[in-house]
């Protein structure tokens, strides 16, 4: 064949290929007929109703992308050598925040942000210096004294350099590139670099421009620092402007998406996971990459061709062991049952949620059905089940979910109840109707204490009824892989970093010598507006254990003193009542939110701050948690313990009879003197 003919073949397949995969930037215009799953905002745990929501919006290259040669491609770049995760801590409290968030540092040197954890967004970004209209989010620690030169705004907390309201400065960064304007991305209006844009169905939006730098997981990481391409944001609006967090982390299916930044350049392999803690410990753990399942774990099918979300074949839900009577195309309409976790509740279509709600409440008894917190909303609440979240399978049901294969992931009450927050002992049903929309949305609540592996090569989601405050000792993940070397050069991939420039870990609390810890003290400063200390201990001990994803048991009040409306008050922090000692690692976990401002209060207790954290040894002290531990005491000391008590009344008795003899025999050798006995005169002394 001549060459001219062989070439202009070539030059045709090139342009078909070009338009059968379009370049991974368009992602990012927006879909505006796109509809969202979701149609009202989540109801609140309290009153404060500004939770963030995120609904979905589909991509229209992303169906494209991962079929043919793309899942051919990812499947060719396996390999028997075990690729590196990175394991990172999750933080804020889901029906409080209404999200998750963990920690990412960007640049050279780092700058930290607190990023909302969320499936259903393709793109990470934050805050950027040049914003024209950004909200005030939360505190931003600095790990580089450079930061502290060019910034005015900064204080110290236990050592520690911080900023508010973090914003990242391309300018102090010396690893960042703008990602230059090409054909293959929306430009500015300059045409001189990529822009993106996303807009959410309750009106809130973020755009501005991106960039290339690079990106540190923290010191719980086995992953090299690498270079990303992220969003820096010009203009936010809505809920993201007023939130705590500083931006968004998409986990989603889009090639700007963080996890298939990673996967694309070989670093990790194409999976990670999510571990969000229960209703009274929030936090939890998240992994970017692959790790060993567990061999109990739950599996669906999850296709990614039917839908650009990570959905599941859920085909029954069943409530106290009895099957729903619905048809299992209820939860295949529209998008099908998809699974976000920048959602907070759940929602199902209309006929699923009248059959759940009835089943439910056939089931309930001895509780009394009462209005929920807000009357914004028709909230489906019940009080008298009592505070303690152990207890509430003794009154709510259990709830079951049926993947197409006849596996089963089983629901405990705090999977689809929340608190009342203005009626102790009461809970609201945390399932709702999703209007008129037949998709199935599952949000965070669903997967409370459930480890969820997104393992997106094998095209399913496994599920893991667990406890994710200690994720890690119950996965026996231990030591780290070794480290590859990262590229050298090209696209996507990891620069050569020299240690000079290499971005700093986050800081270590806790000496590697001090293994064991029986406690954690610290102080907390606050002023109060309106009342005094006493009758806020209760709602300030449950403050204190969601901001530090403890449980209420776990926190005790020392001592305070006070000085008008201002109080010093000493805290301490206490294992679990089935252990003596904490973990090292949990150890860390929590002083590290006590160091870096992890307590949110009200603006009622004034201002406040956390300081002179500190950890104390195990102590051998008898603290009974209930009279089951007390009977079992007693029933295997009984006999030694009469025998003390015996000797310690007699040696008291023999204490009392000796004080008595001697008491007699002192008054009995003292003279009678009769009246009328001649005395001799006694000289009266000078004063």
């Amino acid at each position: 064949m001549p060459r001219s003919t062989t070439s202009l073949l070539l030059l045709i397949s090139s342009i078909l290929l070009l338009f059968h995969h379009p370049p991974f930037l368009h992602s990012f215009k927006h879909d505006s007929t796109a509809a969202a799953i979701v149609l009202r905002p989540p109801p609140s745990a309290g009153s404060n109703r500004h939770t963030m929501f995120l609904p979905l919006f589909p991509s229209p290259t992303n169906s494209d992308r991962i079929s043919g040669d793309e899942i051919s491609r990812r499947h060719l770049q396996k390999s028997e050598t075990p690729r590196p995760n990175a394991r990172m801590a999750l933080h804020d409290d889901l029906l409080l925040n209404g999200y998750y968030t963990t920690r990412l540092w960007i640049g050279s040197p780092p700058q930290r942000f607190a990023l909302i954890v969320d499936t259903g967004s393709t793109v990470t970004y934050v805050p950027c210096s040049t914003c024209e209209q950004c909200g005030k989010h939360q505190l931003g620690f600095m790990v580089s004294k450079y930061e502290a030169f060019y910034r005015v705004n900064v204080s110290s907390i236990s050592g520690l350099s911080y900023r508010l309201d973090p914003k990242f400065d391309p300018e102090l960064s010396s690893t960042y590139k703008p990602v230059k304007c090409n054909i293959d991305c929306t430009c500015d209006n300059n045409r001189e670099q990529c822009v993106y844009e996303r807009q959410y169905a309750e009106m809130s939006s973020s755009s501005g421009v991106l960039g290339e730098d690079i990106v540190s997981f923290g010191n719980q990481s086995d992953l090299h620092p690498q270079r990303a391409v992220f969003g820096c944001e010009n203009v936010e609006t809505g809920d993201l402007y007023s939130q705590h967090a500083d931006g968004i982390m998409g986990l989603g299916r889009g090639d700007l998406s963080i996890v298939d930044q990673l996967v694309d350049g070989g670093v990790i392999s194409d999976s990670f996971s999510l571990c969000y803690g229960g209703m009274d410990v929030g936090g939890g753990a998240m992994v970017l990459g692959g790790i060993s399942p567990p061999a109990d774990m739950v599996y669906s099918h999850s296709d990614p061709v039917r839908s650009p979300y990570y959905n599941i074949e859920l085909k029954e839900l069943h409530v106290a062991g009895k099957r729903l009577p619905l048809n299992p195309s209820v939860f295949d309409g529209k998008h099908g049952t998809v699974l976000d976790s920048g959602t907070t509740y759940a929602y199902l279509p209309e006929a699923a949620f009248l059959a759940f709600k009835q089943a439910i409440m056939k089931q309930l008894h001895g509780v009394r059905q009462i209005k929920g917190p807000d009357p914004s909303y028709n909230d489906i609440c019940f009080s008298g089940a009592g505070s303690d979240v152990s207890q509430l399978s003794k009154t709510f049901p259990s709830v079951e979910m049926v993947f197409a294969k006849g596996q089963k992931l089983s629901l405990s009450p705090e999977n689809y109840l929340f608190r009342h927050s203005r009626v102790t002992g009461a809970y609201c049903l945390g399932i709702f109707q999703n209007g008129k929309d037949p998709t199935t949305l599952l949000g965070g609540i669903i997967v409370r204490n459930t480890f969820v592996m997104y393992d997106r090569e094998h095209e399913k989601i496994g599920f893991w009824k667990t406890n994710c405050s200690d994720i890690w000792e119950r996965l026996h993940i231990s030591g780290a892989p070794p480290r590859p070397s990262p590229p050298s050069n090209g696209s996507g991939s990891t620069a050569e970093i020299s240690p000079s420039s290499s971005p700093m870990s986050p800081p270590q609390y806790i000496a590697p010598e001090e293994i064991e810890i029986g406690s954690i003290t610290f102080s907390m400063s606050l002023s109060l507006n309106r009342t005094n200390l006493k009758s806020q201990i209760t709602e300030l001990t449950q403050l204190i254990a969601q901001g530090l994803h403890v449980n209420v048991s776990q926190v005790h009040l020392s001592n305070y003193t006070s000085k008008g409306n201002d109080y010093v008050t000493n805290w301490s922090i206490y294992p679990p009542k089935s252990v003596d000692h904490m973990s090292k690692e949990t150890a860390s976990n929590i002083i590290s939110r006590i160091a870096e401002g992890g307590v949110h209060l009200p603006d009622s207790y004034g201002k406040y701050q956390l300081s002179n954290w500190d950890v104390q040894p195990p102590t051998k002290v008898l603290n009974f948690q209930s009279q089951e531990e007390l009977r079992s005491w007693w029933e295997k000391n009984y006999l030694p313990a009469v025998l003390v008590s015996a000797l310690s009344l007699g040696i008291g008795l023999s204490a009392v009879g000796t004080w008595w003899f001697l008491r007699r025999r002192q008054q009995s050798s003292l003279q009678y003197k009769p009246v009328d006995l001649d005395v001799s005169e006694q000289e009266l002394q000078p004063l």
